[in-house]
């Protein structure tokens, strides 16, 4: 049976002149027969004596017609390679290659193709034939010359079945073992300054002809194709998976497979968006550092930053760009912006691939690059073509994605509500739909209440954190005014005018003020003094001479460029605040989804001079989970660790800030439970009803407390302060104080009276010392499930 195929290269021109021989199996069994006891040696004979009487089928021949004269004495020397055992199982034929007719072909494949139809035409899935032709010089590249281009996109054959109505995908696996390619005399030299040009010009055929001739090489051989069914592969392909599933991890996961794609390892990816109407690239709705070209950037404007052929081809004809060597192109444009990136990046060469999928006309843009010149080509560039239609169908899925993200945030950070009570929002709002699909005029709101709920409030508060901050201000306000006085001074020496002496004493004054301390309104005073007085002078100073220019030169150099001020101190002090309050908030919310897990209740965190956190915890905030005092008491216990922790972060953090700060530990307990209610007006819980209002009071107060009868702070750093009321409190804190001492956690334990604040009186403490791990590790703390366990135990 001879399958002909659609491709018939006598009437198309191609690089190589198909001869077919069977040359390379005489050999094999050739060599058998000087061993009369090998188990071949039978067979070889045979075979050897058949073959050796038709030498056309050795010498070779171009004539398709043979195959069936001499079908006989071809599957003779071919049972080998088809054993009958294997027959109906292997989908397999030998075949010419590029032509791909084949001829002696296994059971199965007849199967298959018997149930095609009438009207089937064998032919291999989206194969054009100049990349035929292009696939021809690149075997030839390889086989004569040493030149490897991966070009290894798969050969698909897509088959009906007429039987069962479905089309069935094959994929071809070719073995070329039994040919040579021999150059004519009309071949061409290859050159590596051909290679290269090759390399650059895999759309231009016509290169590829000057190089490669028509019929300038021969195949002479045949080729054995294994087909395999991919069916499932298809239509449940990974890369689509990967590509279309809603995750996080896409550009990761899209990362790796296309580093196995191009066998690169080290093969980077970016990603970014194209904004159409302000001609330029705004930075991935995925990550800012997704993106290659973007990376440090928010907005480059493309007419300036790239050269006119990409604005063309990428933004304007939305084709893919391929820049083998990027230094090539940096000569080409002399040195422009994006090539000074891609150098920066260490990227040599680079694909951009423009996919326009986006309902705002956006236009998404694929960057994959690597790290050494011509490892992507024009060539390997064309593997993308099969998947480009699934990156388009990920670019609109990730935009849908990126705005569920946005709807998330916009609910997770900017309203009060919590996942653990959301369920009773969504009641009132149907309550509210519900009365107003039933005609009830002027529906209402429900009011958000939550009953009997036990609170836990705590906070980890930065000491001296208003000293701090002043000390910054005046180290600040005074360097800024011995820089004006350094210019002043040196004004005198060139030009003495007395106005210059007036204003030295002015600042002078200021400095001295300073050193004492500030008081409300000194600091706009001292700006408003420099502003008014000083800066008209330093104009005046510049244009003396080039010495008094660099003097006032080093002064606004000096100043921050947004807030016009000295602001070194302040700056400084304020990274460290917010590095320290980040990772407690960070600390703290991770440990909290571990807490959730235990029980459902409600949290609350804000970021002031270090952090506090409401919770509450009770029946009535959760819908269908059983709740019971025994929740409470692991939440107190789970509490009283995440402080210790907390306070563990800060100690080690403080070594690496540029300001050393200290945090100081505070729990409120309050034993009875209370109602909390949702106030429309500040979208925010608050505590319900006249009585509850006490505990509000104290919450801001009791960090100003101090100990009775003396002026000590209870808040002090290294010790964790428990504030009461009632003795039971203290009994069952001891508890855990006790259990965390025998850990090695805590140390010392004091119990004190509290001086009476405000409204407030009564109010007692414990207060027990931290004991500071040298190798605290925040990723590797105590579980609240540990924790359970060893109390059980």
């Amino acid at each position: 049976m001879i399958i002909q195929q659609s491709v018939n290269l006598k009437e198309k021109s191609f690089p190589l002149q198909l001869q077919i021989s069977f040359e390379k199996v005489f050999q094999f069994y050739q060599k058998y027969l000087d061993d009369k006891d090998h188990p071949f040696y039978n067979s070889a004979k045979e075979i050897v004596g058949h073959l050796s009487k038709y030498p056309e089928l050795i010498d070779g021949f171009t004539d398709e017609s043979l195959l069936t004269k001499y079908k006989d004495q071809i599957d003779l020397a071919l049972d080998g390679l088809f054993p009958e055992i294997l027959t109906n199982n292997e989908i397999k034929a030998a075949s010419i290659p590029f032509s791909f007719t084949t001829f002696k072909i296994s059971n199965r494949f007849k199967n298959i193709i018997n149930n095609s139809g009438d009207d089937y035409h064998f032919s291999i899935r989206n194969f054009h034939d100049n990349e035929l032709y292009i696939h021809g010089c690149v075997m030839i590249l390889a086989y004569c010359y040493g030149y490897n281009i991966d070009l290894k996109r798969p050969f698909f054959y897509d088959i009906p079945d007429v039987n069962t109505g479905v089309t069935k995908h094959y994929r071809v696996a070719l073995n070329g073992d039994f040919a040579d390619i021999i150059p004519t005399e009309n071949a061409p030299k290859i050159t590596e300054e051909d290679f290269r040009l090759l390399l650059d010009n895999f759309n231009n055929i016509e290169v590829w002809k000057e190089k490669f001739p028509p019929n300038s090489y021969i195949y002479k051989g045949f080729g054995i194709m294994n087909l395999f069914d991919v069916t499932q592969d298809e239509t449940l392909s990974s890369l689509s998976n990967s590509l279309l599933r809603q995750d996080h991890n896409l550009i990761g996961d899209l990362r790796k497979y296309l580093r196995e794609f191009y066998s690169i390892k080290d093969l980077k990816l970016g990603f970014s968006i194209f904004d159409a109407v302000n001609i330029k690239l705004c930075e991935t709705n995925i990550k800012k550092s997704d993106s290659l070209i973007l990376e440090g950037k928010t907005v480059v404007n493309c007419k300036d930053y790239f050269c006119d052929g990409i604005m063309n081809n990428v933004f304007i004809k939305h084709e893919i760009v391929t820049i083998s060597d990027v230094e090539k192109y940096g000569k080409s444009t002399n040195q422009n912006s994006f090539y000074k990136d891609l150098k920066s990046k260490g990227i040599q060469s680079i694909i951009l691939i423009p996919i326009k999928a986006t309902e705002n006309n956006d236009l998404a843009l694929l960057e994959i690059a690597s790290p050494r010149p011509y490892e992507l080509n024009s060539i390997n560039q064309n593997k993308l073509k099969d998947i480009i239609p699934i990156f388009e169908a990920a670019v609109k899925r990730n935009s849908e994605e990126h705005q569920n993200i946005l709807e998330a945030t916009i609910q997770e950070h900017y309203t009060s509500i919590h996942p653990t009570v959301k369920w009773r929002f969504y009641q009132a709002a149907e309550n509210y739909y519900g009365d107003k699909f039933k005609g009830i005029e002027s529906p209402k709101l429900d009011d958000i209440v939550f009953d009997n709920v036990f609170p836990l409030y705590g906070q980890a508060d930065i000491k001296g954190s208003s000293i701090a901050r002043n000390d910054a201000i005046k180290n600040d306000l005074s360097v800024q005014l011995n820089l004006a006085s350094n210019v002043l001074n040196n004004a005198c020496e060139v030009e003495e005018i007395p106005i210059y002496d007036e204003l030295m004493f002015r600042v002078e004054e200021y400095l001295i003020d300073v050193k004492k301390g500030l008081h409300a309104g000194d600091e706009i005073a001292i700006l408003d003094f420099l502003k008014r007085d000083i800066y008209p002078v330093f104009n005046h100073i510049k244009g003396i001479n080039s010495e008094l220019e660099k003097s006032v030169d080093i002064y606004m150099d000096r100043l921050d460029d947004n807030l016009h001020v000295v602001y070194e101190q302040r700056k400084a002090y304020e990274e460290s605040v917010t590095i320290l309050n980040e990772k407690l908030a960070d600390f703290i919310d991770k440990k909290q989804e571990e807490a959730q897990a235990m029980f459902p209740h409600y949290f609350e965190r804000y970021k002031t001079d270090g952090v506090e956190y409401n919770m509450y915890i009770g029946q009535s905030l959760v819908q269908n989970k059983e709740y019971n005092s025994l929740y409470l008491y692991n939440m107190r216990l789970w509490q009283l660790q995440l402080m210790y922790e907390m306070e563990n972060l800060a100690f080690q953090l403080k070594g690496t800030l540029d300001h050393e700060l200290e945090i100081a530990s505070l729990i409120l307990v309050h034993s009875n439970s209370l109602a909390i209610k949702f106030r429309m007006d500040e979208k925010q819980f608050d505590v319900d009803g006249a009585y509850n209002i006490r505990y509000e009071i104290i919450k801001k107060r009791i960090d100003k407390a101090n100990i009775k009868g003396t002026t000590e702070r209870l808040t002090t750093p290294g010790k964790i302060a428990i504030v009461y009321s009632q003795d039971k409190d203290a009994r069952e804190y001891k508890k855990y104080i006790k259990y965390l001492q025998s850990k090695n956690y805590l140390g010392k334990l004091e119990y004190l009276e509290l001086e009476d604040l405000q409204g407030v009186s009564g109010l007692k403490a414990l207060r027990v010392e931290v004991l500071y791990k040298e190798q605290f590790n925040e990723k590797t703390t105590i579980t609240i499930d540990q924790l359970i366990e060893d109390i059980k135990a």
